[in-house]
């Protein structure tokens, strides 16, 4: 049975920075492709960044820059290191574990970029 966990998430100001986590069990993780997903209220759930197994990234426009992803498969747990945070970024920052066809996602952790 797969199961995700994210933490980290949390209040920060305009500007600030916050490291979400993910750790992973119940899956192959060194050859899962690990994705963070965010919804904000009102909104639909969107991709805001992706690492495949070879280490690849893609990120939303709008957050190049400012996030970047990462993976340590010793720990099995997926990053998303967030800095110059924007009221725009606020919203529940989701992980997902994709290997085709299988799709799975963590409980969700809160972000609120607010002063």
């Amino acid at each position: 049975q797969v199961h995700l966990v994210e933490s980290g998430g949390g209040l920060v100001q305009p500007g600030g920075s916050l490291r979400l986590s993910c750790a992973a069990s119940g899956i192959i993780f060194r050859t899962t492709t690990m994705r963070w997903y965010r919804q904000a209220p009102g909104k639909q759930r969107e991709l805001v960044a992706s690492i495949t197994d070879g280490g690849s990234t893609q990120y939303q426009n709008s957050v190049k820059g400012r996030f970047t992803i990462s993976r340590d498969s010793a720990k099995n747990t997926v990053f998303l290191q967030m800095n110059s945070l924007k009221p725009e970024d606020t919203g529940a920052y989701y992980c997902n574990a994709f290997k085709w066809p299988n799709s799975s996602w963590g409980q969700g952790t809160q972000v609120t970029v607010s002063s």
